[in-house]
């Protein structure tokens, strides 16, 4: 079992892991923990200066998966260009969903949450915690597409702030 998930994943390969977005693995190693022999991924989150230790059994488990198709970026992108969605709940279950939507590790379900909290220089301000997720999704998003671009996380930022800034338009 462990042997066919294990080929999913190869050093130096981009991987998406839900709660922390988009890391690198820079090798596979094994370890005793708790008297049990693990292989392990260790993926390292450059930006957030982390490095994190998947049993690699666990990996398709957890969520992890690799980057998105070019076609899903794209599906992303015209998700951005979308009439944003605000339900009329109470924030405190917005900002759960949104949570939820951005931890998911699904570049559309983040997408929505980035395109649904922002907001055009004519527009009420946001609170403090409206702009936080919209800061962390934008910021997954942002990586996702640089890293599936090739890399250039300027470029990238720009292509999604080009998209928002359009449709207001």
């Amino acid at each position: 079992m462990s042997k066919a998930k294990k080929l999913d994943f190869r050093p130096n390969e981009f991987v998406v892991y839900p709660a922390h977005g988009v890391g690198k693995i820079i090798s596979i190693e094994e370890q005793e923990i708790a008297g049990l022999q693990l292989e392990l991924f260790v993926i390292s989150f450059e930006k957030d200066k982390m490095t994190l230790r998947v049993p690699t059994n666990k990996a398709t488990e957890v969520g992890m998966r690799s980057l998105s198709s070019p076609d899903v970026v794209s599906k992303a992108m015209d998700t951005l260009k979308g009439k944003a969605r605000v339900k009329r709940a109470m924030w405190s279950r917005r900002a759960q969903e949104y949570e939820q939507k951005i931890n998911s590790g699904d570049l559309i379900a983040i997408a929505e949450v980035v395109r649904d909290l922002h907001r055009n220089d004519d527009q009420r301000e946001q609170s403090y915690s409206e702009r936080q997720l919209y800061e962390a999704a934008l910021e997954r998003l942002t990586r996702e597409v640089a890293a599936v671009g090739g890399g250039d996380e300027l470029a990238a930022q720009k292509k999604v702030d080009d998209v928002l800034t359009s449709r207001a338009a």
